[in-house]
């Protein structure tokens, strides 16, 4: 259940002990490959986190390059998803680690990862699994429109 920036979300999909180390490479009958992202160490010391350690989060999906969500990581979660090449947030809420689709199989298995000129935005490119990033059923968190 992804924890956009609003509202939290109320159910966790925090890593589970064996999540914590990265998955095979070798993708489970019918899903994607696991692929890490290798990252210098120079590029990690560009990303500006808040005052509360936080980096704001934008997902898209590669295929139709809507954007999927938007959550919080902080220095552990944004190496852990490049180390194991799947999406990983520090819920605000619960004040722990979760580890997309660990819990609603919607899981998002990275394919580029970038940061913004300012430091402070992280974009990932991902290939979502199951029905979408949304904890509400769709695919995307932004199915609201102003006006509509």
């Amino acid at each position: 259940m992804p924890e956009s920036a609003s509202p939290e979300s109320p159910s966790p999909e925090s890593p589970s002990p064996e999540s914590a180390t990265p998955e095979s490479a070798t993708p489970e009958s019918g899903s994607p490959a696991v692929t890490p992202i290798e990252v210098r160490a120079e590029d990690l010391a560009q990303v500006r986190y808040n005052t509360d350690g936080l980096v704001a989060a934008i997902v898209t999906d590669i295929e139709t390059k809507d954007v999927l969500m938007m959550a919080w990581m902080n220095e552990e979660s944004l190496q852990m998803s490049l180390e194991q090449g799947r999406t990983v947030f520090w819920s605000r809420s619960r004040q722990e680690l979760w580890r997309k689709g660990d819990t609603s199989g919607d899981r998002q298995f990275i394919r580029s990862a970038s940061y913004d000129c300012d430091g402070d935005t992280l974009l990932f490119v991902v290939e979502q699994e199951g029905s979408g990033a949304c904890h509400t059923g769709n695919y995307s968190c932004f199915f609201r429109a102003f006006g509509a």
